[in-house]
C-alpha cells in the first residue's frame, strides 16, 4: 500500500489541505494522514426509512426456552486484562404484578466449570448472585422482580486461548450447555483483537435483528455497546408501548418501564453474548427511575463490569485492556464535574495509562460532544467542558458515542477546531432501536435549536454551550469542518487495530450486503508528532 502525504509546507509550517473522497481511487482506503477531509453528507434514501417495530413477546427468539433453574441470558464481559473474564446468567423466572415476592438467591449456587478441552472442564469458579426489583408506589402500576442473576469471575486464564465452559448449579442438575470464548491477547504493542464490533442504541426491533445478524457475520472478538440497550422504558408496566413515551403518556405519575423487555433482550442476544464479550456503557434509557429515586437498577444488576479491577467505585464508569488498547468507558449520567469522583478517577486512570504497553487509547460514553445533527445537538456540552482537555492532553486516539440515531465520523478535532492531534470522534447510535432515525442537521436553514433548550436534565440541566462558532452563532451555517462524513442509516462498525500506529475503521449499513462498506478509513497515530501527555503545552 502506498501512503500519501497531502500536507503543504509554508514558511516552515505544515498545513493540511481539505480533500474530497473523489480524490482517491476506488480501491484506495484513505487514512487520517490524508485529512482533514471536505465534509460529506450522504443523501437520505427515503426508501430505507421503514418504521422500526419491536419484536413482540410471542417471537420465539425472546421466549424462555429453559425450565426450572437452568441458566438463560448467558453473557460474557471482560475483566481489566486478558487473564480474567466475567460470566453472567439468570436462573428462575421473573415476576410482574401488583404483589411480587423476590426469589431466594441463596437457593442456588453460581458456578462455572471451564477448561481448554471441550470434554474436560477441569476447573471451577464460584461467584455471587442477586435479585433486583423495579417498584412503583402508585395504584395501577405493576411491580417487577427479576430472576436470580449470577456473576462469576474466572481468573488465571492464558492469553489468546479458547476456553470451553458451562454455568449453573450442578447440585441442582441445572447446568447450561457447553459454550466457548477466546481470551484477549496479552497487552503489548504488537498484539490486538482481530475485530472489535461497535454499536449503539440497539433496542430489540426487526432492525436490531438485522444489525446483530450482520455483526455476527463479521466474527468479532469483542463488542462495545455504547449505551441504550433494551429500551424497556418505552413501555408502561402493563406492556403498552410507544415510539415516544412522553408524547403518548404525559400524565403517568412516574416514567414507567416494562422490565420483561430486558429479559427478552438478554434471550435474543445470548447467541452473541455467550461467546463474545460485551462491554457496555449506560445510556439515558437505562436510567429507569423507580421508588425511592433508585436509578440504573436493571443496568447495574444484569451486566458485570470491571469497575473494581480498574479502581472505580461505580459501575457507571470503568476501564479495561484488550491487547494493546486501553479502553475507558465514561458515565455521562453520573456526576462528571471537576473535581468530582468520576473526574478524579479519570485523571488517575489516565496517569497510569502506559503507551509502551497499550499504545492505543479509546474512550466511549453515550451522548456525543461532536455531532451536527439536530437531535441532541450540543446536549453534553457541560461534560465536554469538564473532560475534553484531559482526554486531549493524554492523547486519546478514538472516541465512540451513540445517542444520535445516525452515523457520523469527524476529522481530528479539539474544542471545535481542526487539530491533527485531536481524537477522531465516531457516532454509532444507529443500531436499530424503535425511536426515530435522526435525519435533520443543525446547519440546515431553520433547524438550529434554541441554545437554552439543549441541556439535558439527566446530565444536570445546566447550560454550558457558550463556545459559539466563529460567526457568533450557536450552529454552523453549513456542515461543520470537523464533520467528515454523516449518513442516516442503521448499521454497526468494526475496528481492526493492525499495529501500534494503524487501525482500520469500517462502518457497515444494514441495507447493504456484508461485503459492501458504507465508510472506511485508516486511523493513524502519529506519536512523533503528538507525543501524549501534556500536549496542551505544545499545541499541535
Amino acid at each position: 500500500m502506498t501512503f500519501h502525504d497531502y500536507s503543504i509546507t509554508f514558511l516552515g509550517l505544515s498545513l493540511l489541505c481539505f480533500l474530497s473522497p473523489a480524490t482517491f481511487s476506488a480501491d484506495y482506503i484513505p487514512s487520517t494522514l490524508d485529512g482533514p477531509f471536505v465534509p460529506v453528507t450522504v443523501p437520505l434514501d427515503t426508501s430505507l426509512r421503514g418504521k422500526a417495530i419491536d419484536l413482540p413477546d410471542t417471537d420465539p427468539r425472546v421466549r424462555r426456552h429453559v425450565t426450572g433453574f437452568e441458566p438463560e441470558q448467558i453473557s460474557l464481559s471482560l475483566s481489566s486484562d486478558f487473564d480474567s473474564i466475567w460470566v453472567s446468567w439468570i436462573t428462575g423466572e421473573f415476576q410482574i404484578g401488583k404483589n411480587v415476592k423476590p426469589l431466594d438467591r441463596t437457593s442456588i449456587d453460581s458456578i462455572v466449570q471451564f477448561g481448554t478441552l471441550r470434554h474436560s472442564l477441569s476447573h471451577e469458579a464460584k461467584g455471587t448472585s442477586l435479585v433486583y426489583s423495579q417498584l412503583y408506589p402508585f395504584d395501577g402500576l405493576l411491580n417487577y422482580t427479576s430472576g436470580i442473576i449470577h456473576h462469576v469471575r474466572i481468573t488465571g486464564l492464558k492469553p489468546s486461548t479458547v476456553y470451553y465452559y458451562r454455568c449453573g448449579d450442578p447440585s441442582r442438575h441445572a447446568m447450561s450447555k457447553i459454550h466457548h470464548f477466546r481470551t484477549m491477547p496479552v497487552s503489548n504493542p504488537s498484539s490486538y483483537p482481530n475485530r472489535i464490533a461497535v454499536v449503539g442504541d440497539l433496542g430489540l426491533t426487526y432492525n436490531t435483528t438485522d444489525t446483530v445478524s450482520h455483526l455476527l457475520q463479521n466474527s468479532p472478538d469483542l463488542v462495545l455497546l455504547i449505551g441504550d440497550v433494551s429500551y424497556a422504558n418505552l413501555y408502561l408496566t402493563n406492556g403498552t408501548s410507544s415510539d415516544c413515551y412522553s408524547c403518548s403518556f404525559p400524565d403517568t405519575p412516574i416514567h414507567e418501564t416494562y422490565q420483561p423487555r430486558w429479559d427478552y433482550w438478554g434471550r435474543f442476544m445470548e447467541t452473541l453474548t455467550s461467546k463474545v464479550p460485551l462491554m457496555v456503557v449506560e445510556g439515558n434509557h437505562e436510567i429507569e427511575l423507580q421508588a425511592e429515586n433508585k436509578t440504573f437498577e436493571a443496568y447495574k444488576s444484569r451486566f458485570a463490569f470491571p469497575f473494581k479491577e480498574s479502581g472505580s467505585s461505580s459501575k457507571l464508569y470503568y476501564s479495561f485492556n484488550a491487547g494493546g488498547i486501553h479502553f475507558v468507558m465514561l458515565g455521562a449520567y453520573v456526576a462528571f464535574e471537576k473535581p468530582g469522583e468520576q473526574y478524579e478517577w479519570l485523571k488517575k486512570d489516565l496517569a497510569k495509562f502506559d503507551r509502551s504497553v497499550t499504545p492505543w487509547l479509546v474512550v466511549s460514553w453515550h451522548p456525543p460532544w461532536y455531532s451536527s445533527y439536530t437531535a441532541h445537538y450540543r446536549e453534553a456540552e457541560c461534560m465536554k467542558e469538564a473532560m475534553e482537555e484531559s482526554l486531549y492532553s493524554y492523547g486519546t486516539d478514538i472516541v465512540f458515542n451513540g445517542h444520535v440515531h445516525a452515523y457520523e465520523r469527524t476529522n481530528r478535532v479539539y474544542n471545535y477546531e481542526l487539530d491533527p492531534c485531536g481524537p477522531v470522534y465516531i457516532v454509532v447510535g444507529d443500531g436499530g432501536n424503535r425511536e426515530k432515525m435522526a435525519i435533520e442537521h443543525a446547519d440546515e436553514p431553520g433547524k438550529c435549536p434554541d441554545p437554552l433548550t439543549t441541556p439535558d436534565p439527566a446530565m444536570g440541566g445546566e447550560f454550558c454551550g457558550w463556545n459559539f462558532t466563529k460567526t457568533g452563532k450557536f450552529c454552523w451555517d453549513q456542515q461543520p469542518e470537523y464533520s467528515a462524513l454523516r449518513e442516516s442509516s442503521f448499521g454497526h462498525g468494526i475496528l481492526e487495530v493492525k499495529n501500534d500506529t494503524w487501525a482500520l475503521w469500517t462502518w457497515y449499513r444494514n441495507q447493504d450486503s456484508s461485503s459492501k462498506v458504507g465508510d472506511q478509513i485508516y486511523i493513524v497515530r502519529e506519536p512523533d508528532r503528538c507525543n501524549g501527555y501534556n500536549r496542551l503545552v505544545d499545541h499541535c
